[in-house]
């Protein structure tokens, strides 16, 4: 059973277009052979993700996708646009015209972003967090200084391509001939060539490994938000600025609130004899409990505010609220005394004891309280 498209780029079923690009590329980068030696199928998920950009960059692949799955795309004769290419670098050049990787090329090529996700809960939210991550990344050979020669030997300019760092070869699609610019198999599209290539790297410049960074996580970030660090991604070729480190952070779910902005939401539980006479309850709050006067003839959905301990506005600012929403419990399982004073009570209620306070009722209130 071929694998959901969208579960592959890793994006909703409602992303955008901007948001599909993103994510391939992204994938792309994390997918490309010098940084994943190791994993003898990273081509095939490469080719994977191409497929799933395929379909869900064209508006009517997608709507057909979306509508009757894989098997709506074969009835209607689709077959994926890759599968007639022979590289990673074949593939990308014809979905982008380019190599998006910052890898190769000739000239200073930027290197790739890395993306990470971090997880942290709702208490780091209201002060920030530090995380140290640990990721594989291309990083500039330190023996060589990144310019690929054992220290103290000259580097020439290559004979091959001239210095350019490109030739220029034609390959046969099922689209028939496509002309493009590769990158020099003599230089690696760096236009030169080290007489003594560097021990340390063969020459390559850069070297895969694993790499740690400790990140600040401000105060009051979202769920979802991005955290981005400029330069800390893939280091670029030939002097061409590293990539960028992407941080993907997750709020754990914490049962005691529900986040709504900068507003914690809080459910509050009340027997209906409390609501009726009124009490005094423990709330639960980021700073720890409080007691809270409960008035009496308090009414199933209203609310009482907490002023400024909610959570912190990202960017610094006030803090938000807690709302606290009551819910009334009708008691069960009364025992023939509890039920013959319950009777007594409900005998002296009148009208005048059931007036509703909120015209709206108890349904419009949670929706306003909820969202």
């Amino acid at each position: 059973m071929p694998r959901d498209y969208y579960e592959i780029l890793g994006v909703g079923r409602d992303a955008s277009p901007q948001e599909v690009k993103r994510a391939f590329r992204l994938l792309a980068r994390e997918l490309h052979p010098d940084v994943n030696a190791h994993d003898p199928e990273a081509e095939e998920k490469f080719k994977e993700a191409a497929e799933a950009y395929e379909v869900l960059s064209d508006a009517e692949q997608r709507r057909t996708y979306d509508a009757y799955g894989h098997d709506g795309l074969k009835s209607g004769g689709w077959a994926p646009r890759s599968a007639g290419f022979g590289s990673i670098e074949d593939i990308f050049q014809a979905f982008f015209g380019g190599d998006a990787f910052g890898f190769g090329g000739g000239g200073a090529a930027e290197g790739g972003d890395i993306g990470a996700t971090v997880e942290i809960s709702l208490e780091e939210v209201l002060g920030g967090a530090k995380r140290e991550l640990s990721f594989e990344a291309v990083s500039a050979c330190e023996h060589c200084n990144g310019n690929g020669a054992e220290p103290g030997t000259p580097i020439h300019t290559c004979e091959r391509c001239g210095g350019a760092g490109q030739l220029r070869q034609v390959t046969r699609t099922a689209f028939g001939q496509m002309v493009r610019a590769v990158v020099c198999d003599k230089c690696g599209g760096d236009g030169k060539v080290a007489e003594t290539p560097c021990e340390d790297c063969a020459g390559r410049g850069r070297v895969a490994g694993s790499r740690r960074w400790d990140v600040d996580i401000p105060a009051g970030i979202q769920d979802g938000q991005q955290v981005r660090i400029s330069g800390a991604g893939h280091a670029g070729e030939a002097g061409g600025r590293a990539g960028d480190l992407y941080v993907e952070v997750r709020v754990g779910h914490d049962e005691r609130f529900q986040r709504d902005g900068d507003d914690l939401v809080t459910l509050v539980e009340l027997a209906a004899t409390a609501a009726m006479v009124g009490t005094t309850v423990s709330v639960e709050t980021l700073e720890g409990p409080q007691e809270i006067e409960v008035a009496p003839g308090t009414q199933p959905g209203s609310e009482s505010v907490l002023r400024s301990l909610g959570l912190p506005r990202l960017g610094g600012g006030h803090r938000g609220d807690q709302r606290l929403i009551f819910h009334v419990i009708v008691p069960t399982n009364l025992g023939e005394e509890q039920r013959r004073i319950a009777t007594e009570l409900d005998g002296t209620i009148g009208p005048e004891n059931l007036e509703p306070e909120d015209a709206g009722g108890i349904f419009s209130r949670v929706r306003r309280a909820f969202g």
